[in-house]
């Protein structure tokens, strides 16, 4: 069992709040910014931070390998991650894109079970990741007013695509030989990630119409926020988590994410707080405490 040493936790409070608040930015950004030029800007930006970092620093340049996992890294998570999810939101409800997001843990275990560390995860793993699931659905649907109308297969086929890719992109980060430099490994995935999502922004031709002049100050405090918050301080926070933290805890972020993002509403958009929200609250703390908790696992492994 890894300790709860001070940095573990301050990791962990900036993955679980920091990233929790990027619903809301995301959405005000998405006023001015389209999708795809929003995500590519706030991690190349970051990314180009992180570099300058290193070079400040003087880290040693990584080798050709490493530098080519770190890219592949923010590919996987990044550009399919994120930029799939992004695009399927259009066409798909966004309940039924919190719940297979939200799955992210199951698959986290499933690849490491297979592909990681090989550890066989316990009933009170698949447990946990069954309570958060039924939270996130009771946080979703109780905001749901019109209804579920209808499907789209092929975007429900690339969320789970997205899922599975954030899943195997987090354990690639975990296990593969990237570079010894955190701020050197983070640029090269966040640069990558950006430039691809810069590339899919210009496929989509999201340029045609889109005038800087116009963006709110909302919008630029928002890509802000994302740039420092969510990139910089989040997900350094996530991938310094996978190097020295069991995956699966680590994974419990899809399911404490949208409950800050319904208590932020709640108390810096004055959203109301329903009772279901509460019950969910509970639901997915008690949900991490089985995926975390350090029960004996000698009778419970799934054989």
């Amino acid at each position: 069992m890894q300790k709860l040493t001070l940095r573990v936790i301050l990791a962990f409070l900036a993955v679980y709040l920091f990233w929790g608040g990027t619903y809301v930015a995301i959405k005000l950004g998405l006023e001015s910014f389209p999708p795809m030029l929003l995500a590519g800007t706030r991690h190349f930006t970051a990314g180009i931070f992180m570099l300058s970092v290193a070079l400040f620093r003087k880290d040693a340049f990584p080798k050709a390998k490493e530098m080519m996992f770190s890219a592949l890294i923010g590919l996987m998570m990044l550009l399919i991650g994120n930029g799939l999810v992004t695009l399927t939101e259009q066409t798909v409800p966004s309940s039924i894109v919190s719940l297979l997001i939200g799955a992210v843990p199951l698959w986290i275990i499933i690849l490491n079970w297979s592909f990681g560390d090989k550890k066989r995860p316990t009933i009170y793993h698949l447990l946990g990741v069954t309570l958060g699931l039924i939270g996130i659905a009771f946080l979703v649907f109780q905001s749901q007013q019109d209804g579920i109308t209808h499907f789209d297969p092929l975007g429900i086929f690339l969320i789970l695509v997205a899922a599975i890719s954030w899943a195997a992109g987090s354990l690639v980060s975990r296990y593969a030989p990237i570079p010894k430099s955190p701020y050197m490994n983070l640029s090269f995935q966040m640069l990558s990630g950006g430039f691809a999502l810069f590339i899919a922004s210009f496929i989509r031709q999201e340029w045609v119409g889109f005038d800087v002049m116009k963006v709110t100050s909302n919008a630029w405090i928002s890509l802000g926020y994302l740039i420092f918050f969510g990139s910089i301080l989040g997900y350094s926070a996530y991938i310094w988590l996978l190097r020295n933290v069991n995956p699966t805890w680590v994974s419990t972020y899809a399911f404490v994410n949208p409950v800050v993002a319904v208590f932020l509403g709640w108390l810096l958009a004055k959203e109301s707080l329903s009772i279901n929200a509460l019950i969910a609250a509970a639901i997915i703390i008690i949900s991490i405490v089985f995926m975390t908790f350090p029960f004996k696992k000698k009778a419970y492994s799934l054989k």
